[in-house]
């Protein structure tokens, strides 16, 4: 992972379904994240897009949680999006703004409309699984009233801005891409048929707090959280996408081998990977000319070439 990483600023951006659809996504899990994926991808990807916003197709990591504080039901994505990307002629490297990557109500409005109308396909195509307290759904009028009331809510989108490098990028990574439900250092205590564990209140400043529930509600909490058996949590989209990434990549880096953008802090090895110094001397750069085949290039040594 840290081989696909580019000398730029990083935004962290995250999508949320809202609550009135956790009953939907208890019952339809594979099918309700899949259409998280889609929506939140699409938003950001068309988004970017826009001449008005950035005009580039960017890039991004995206990971799946589905829980909060308390372990309760909460689908959200953690994307991790280099902050600026390839024009659509991927001749330039377009940054975003150094305090501001993308709107976030756009942003959540566009993930309102897509995630709805690919809703709306599910269940006419009879794909969702409505059962229980979710039977009603089945019929046209109430779906079309929950959808009317979705419509109406504004969709959470956070989006924190460009935040440094790639010396930054891999805590990040590592503090989202395999995190499970709760860690071992949140559990306190599992007596008399309890388990109390603490937890941050968002809503009250972050306070530490603990909670102490029966043992079989803790694991009842916990087990909702195992995602359908092969389901894919950690995915990539637009040019780090898996079929067009090594290029994408080589592109990118090829573009951005001027020098660091602004706000960009670089050890002494980054820079002399930017700029291609020849690893043997640390004199000599290496220049590409044209496309030449893997592992051919030519180094400058006082004006004097050798391959």
């Amino acid at each position: 992972m840290a081989r696909d990483l580019l000398p730029v600023p990083y935004c962290h951006v995250v999508f949320t379904l809202p609550g009135q659809l956790i009953p939907l996504a208890f019952q339809n899990a594979r099918l309700i994240y899949n259409l998280l994926f889609q929506a939140a991808s699409e938003a950001l990807l068309t988004i970017a897009a826009d001449p008005k916003r950035m005009g580039a197709r960017v890039g991004f990591l995206a990971v799946l949680h589905t829980w909060n504080q308390k372990l309760g039901l909460h689908p959200h994505l953690h994307c991790l999006v280099p902050a600026g990307g390839l024009s659509a002629d991927q001749s330039r490297w377009i940054h975003s703004r150094k305090r501001f990557f993308l709107p976030v109500r756009v942003l959540g409005s566009r993930l309102r409309t897509q995630f709805l109308n690919l809703l709306g396909s599910a269940w006419r195509g009879r794909k969702l699984r409505l059962s229980g307290p979710l039977t009603y759904l089945r019929h046209a009028a109430d779906f079309d009233r929950l959808v009317s009331q979705l419509k109406r809510l504004k969709w959470i989108v956070y989006a924190k801005r460009p935040f440094g490098g790639p010396e930054y990028v891999l805590k990040y990574l590592a503090r989202y891409t395999h995190r499970v439900a709760i860690s071992s250092g949140r559990l306190i205590s599992c007596e008399n048929g309890q388990v109390s564990f603490r937890w941050r209140d968002s809503a009250n400043g972050n306070q530490q707090k603990v909670m102490t529930l029966d043992a079989v509600e803790f694991i009842r909490r916990f087990l909702q959280h195992a995602l359908p058996s092969g389901f894919v949590k950690i995915r990539h989209f637009g040019f780090l996408a898996n079929p067009c990434r090594k290029k994408s990549l080589l592109i990118a880096r090829t573009l951005l081998l001027s020098g660091p953008p602004p706000e960009v802090s670089l050890t002494t090895e980054q820079r002399n990977a930017i700029e291609r110094r020849c690893p043997a001397c640390g004199v000599g750069r290496l220049c590409v000319l044209g496309w030449l085949p893997p592992g051919l290039a030519i180094v400058l040594h006082s004006g004097v070439n050798s391959s």
